[in-house]
C-alpha cells in the first residue's frame, strides 16, 4: 500500500532528523525472532538465541511484533540522539487508552492473548530494558557511528538540493514530487493511505534492524515519522578472520589514522581528504588493514564505504588508552 504523508510549507521547514536507541531494540528483538530485518543481520541474530531463548516475556514479545506493530512501541524522538533510558521512560508513560487502541488496530483477533494495558506496559517495558541491556547496548558504539554518519550525509544532501534533494537519495521507496511524498509507491496506483502530520512536521529516522524497508506511522499522535535504512549497516557485523602476516602488516603511522578515523562509515575520497593523501595511498593501506581483519568494506553502487571491525576497535582503543 502507497502512503502519502501531507506536508503544509510550515511543515516542510519543519523536517528533522533522530536516533531511537528505543526502535532499535524494539527492531532488533523482531529480527532475533526471525520476522523481519535481513540475512545481514544474521551473525548478531546467532548471538542472540541463548539470551533471548531465557526471556520470560518472550511470548508476549512475539504476539506483539509478529504481525503489524503497534505504534505505541515507536514514540517519535523529542531531540536527535535521546538516551536509552529517557526513551523508555516516555514508553513507561504511555496512556493506557492509546496502548489499547493500537494494540486493538494492530492484532486484531490476537489481542485477547494480551494482559490488560498497564499491566502490559509493564512487562513489556521490562523485556525491552533486558533485552537493550544484553542484546543491542554490547554494539551500541558501532551501531550509533553508522547511524550518525548516515544523518551526516543526509545533512549534507540537504545542504546541497534542499527538501527535494534529501528526498531524491533516502530510499527507492520514497518519492517526492512537488510537495507530496509518497512512500511504497512511486505512482498513484492501487490503495493510497494518507497521513497527515498535523502541524507537528516530520521526522525522518536512520534504522539499522528495520533495514532495508521503509516503515511509516500510519496514524501519528504528534509528527509524521519515516524510518528509513541507514546506510553502511552491511559493515557491522562482517569479522574477516586476522591473519599473523597480515597483522604484521598494518603497523605505520598513516594505518594507524585509517584505524582511528574508521569509527564511522567512511568512503575512500573522504579517508584520502582528511589523511592529506592520495587515494590510491588510502586504497594500499586499507588493502593490509583488510588482510588482517581491522577493516570491513561494503560496495553501495560505485562508492565502497570502509568501517574499522571489531577487532580494529578494541585495537585502537588498547593503543590509546
Amino acid at each position: 500500500m502507497a502512503v502519502e504523508i501531507r506536508l503544509s510549507a510550515a511543515e516542510v521547514a519543519r523536517v528533522r532528523f533522530a536516533v531511537s536507541p528505543l526502535a532499535e531494540t524494539v527492531l532488533g528483538v523482531r529480527t532475533a525472532l526471525g520476522v523481519g530485518g535481513h540475512g545481514v543481520h544474521r551473525p548478531w541474530v546467532r548471538e542472540t538465541q541463548a539470551v533471548l531463548a531465557g526471556e520470560a516475556q518472550l511470548p508476549l514479545l512475539r504476539v506483539l511484533l509478529e504481525g503489524c506493530l503497534p505504534s505505541f512501541l515507536f514514540p517519535v524522538p523529542q531531540e536527535r540522539l535521546p538516551s536509552f533510558e529517557a526513551e523508555l521512560a516516555g514508553l513507561r508513560a504511555a496512556d493506557p487508552a492509546w496502548v489499547a487502541a493500537e494494540c486493538a488496530a494492530a492484532l486484531g483477533p490476537r489481542l485477547g492473548e494480551l494482559p490488560g494495558p498497564a499491566v502490559l506496559l509493564e512487562r513489556v517495558c521490562g523485556a525491552l530494558e533486558r533485552c537493550h541491556g544484553r542484546l543491542v547496548a554490547p554494539h551500541w558504539g558501532r551501531m550509533r557511528a553508522v547511524l550518525e554518519a548516515d544523518l551526516g550525509r543526509r545533512a549534507v544532501a540537504l545542504v546541497d538540493g534542499g527538501v527535494e534533494g534529501l528526498f531524491a537519495q533516502l530510499h527507492g521507496d520514497v518519492v517526492w514530487r512537488e510537495g507530496e511524498l509518497v512512500v511504497h509507491g512511486r505512482r498513484r496506483s492501487g490503495s493510497m493511505w494518507t497521513v497527515e502530520a498535523g502541524g507537528h512536521g516530520l521526522v525522518l529516522m536512520p534504522s539499522v534492524f528495520g533495514w532495508p524497508e521503509v516503515i511509516v506511522d500510519y496514524a501519528p499522535r504528534t509528527a509524521a515519522s519515516i524510518r528509513y535504512p541507514a546506510s553502511g549497516v552491511g559493515l557491522l557485523w562482517e569479522q574477516p578472520r586476522p591473519t599473523s602476516a597480515g597483522l604484521a602488516a598494518v603497523l605505520g603511522r598513516t594505518r594507524a589514522a585509517l584505524l582511528a578515523e574508521l569509527a564511522e562509515p567512511l568512503s575512500t575520497p573522504d579517508l584520502a581528504a582528511r589523511l592529506g593523501v592520495t587515494a590510491g595511498a588510502v586504497s594500499q593501506h586499507l588493502g593490509a588493514l583488510r588482510g588482517a581483519g581491522l577493516v570491513t568494506t561494503c560496495r553501495t553502487g560505485r562508492t565502497a564505504v570502509h568501517l574499522r571491525t571489531r577487532t580494529g576497535t578494541a585495537l585502537t582503543a588498547e593503543a590509546s588508552g
